[in-house]
């Protein structure tokens, strides 16, 4: 059934009630510039602060406010995703709401889609922002992460980008369990525009080297196996260093120019090869649990209530109002 919607804004929620005012006003103002028909999708990712509790207000001033309530904190790629499955517009702007990715900018982005005919338009940081760590720990992160992908994720892209519903519909069909938004939003194909943005900053926000790194190998060992490769080929390379040092050896045991043995070389030789053997089964260890949590099946997320149509608001937060959700 074709929506009558023509814009939907999809957001996650978490430590965000000091933000959600703001952005919902400057997001309309937006909107209104395009359109009168639209749509709020509000997902509270588990959030301890009282996100929800302004989302329900702001729902109280304008109904095309819709707000999925998770049972808990599911993370904010699969936050974002639930968000993706509930929006009905023809057209999907999806942002962070902290303030940091402007609403604004859907001006532009809708500009470049009409101009273009493309189904999606994305945002990129023109200019890294933060000290020098931070941004050659960054192109770092890229570089790597491009080295292993068959699929190039686009250097310093963000959340922020339009989308058609016809991509839309392609992207959510994916049910990884182990995300990289990233990742996906790239092998799902179609016409993808990049557009250069500034984005913003706030206060107590950050992106450490450790999560940097954690997102670097779940990147890698949800898109590509050529880890799995070099392991292969390094082990192959050890084996013949390997072969060509035994050979050796034998040569010069038979002429008899083995002097003293010595133990320094050897002790390094075993550390050298214990870490390389334990590092390659770490490597499969990884594959071998995300595999195992692929394969459990488990529900992407679990929604305790929604907010946005008759039969669950009537009852929202009941069981009878998680049924309702269920059985979508």
């Amino acid at each position: 059934m074709a929506s009558d919607v023509r814009i939907s804004v999809v957001t996650s929620m978490y430590r965000s009630s000091a933000y959600l005012e703001e952005f919902y006003s400057r997001a309309v103002r937006a909107i209104s510039a395009i359109s009168s028909s639209y749509e709020f999708v509000f997902v509270n990712d588990g959030s301890p602060d009282d996100s929800l509790a302004v989302a329900l207000r702001i729902r109280e001033r304008d109904p095309r406010v819709r707000i999925v309530d998770l049972s808990r904190n599911f993370g904010h790629y699969r936050a974002l995703m639930t968000g993706l499955t509930q929006a009905r517009g023809e057209l999907v702007f999806l942002l962070d709401c902290d303030l940091e990715e402007e609403p604004e900018w859907l001006l532009r982005f809708h500009e470049m889609l009409r101009r273009t005919g493309s189904d999606v338009v994305y945002g990129v940081q023109s200019a890294r922002k933060g000290d020098l760590l931070e941004r050659v720990s960054g192109e770092l992160f890229y570089a790597l992460l491009n080295r292993m992908l068959t699929d190039p994720i686009p250097r310093n892209v963000l959340t922020v980008r339009l989308m058609t519903r016809r991509y839309v519909r392609a992207l959510v069909q994916h049910m990884d369990r182990e995300i990289c938004l990233a990742g996906l939003w790239v092998i799902t194909g179609f016409d993808q525009r990049p557009i250069e943005v500034i984005k913003g900053s706030r206060p107590g926000s950050s992106y450490t080297l450790r999560a940097r790194a954690s997102s670097l190998v779940n990147a890698v060992t949800s898109f590509s196996n050529r880890p799995l490769i070099y392991i292969f080929y390094l082990g192959a390379a050890v084996v013949t260093v390997s072969l060509l040092a035994a050979l050796v050896l034998v040569i010069r045991a038979i002429t008899g120019s083995i002097g003293v043995a010595g133990y320094a070389s050897l002790i390094i030789s075993i550390w050298f090869l214990g870490g390389l053997t334990l590092f390659s089964v770490g490597i499969v260890g990884v594959y071998l649990a995300k595999v195992f949590t692929e394969t459990k099946n488990r529900p992407y997320t679990v929604i305790r209530a929604e907010y946005g149509t008759a039969e669950v608001d009537e009852h929202a937060g009941t069981p009878a109002a998680d049924a309702a959700v269920l059985r979508r």
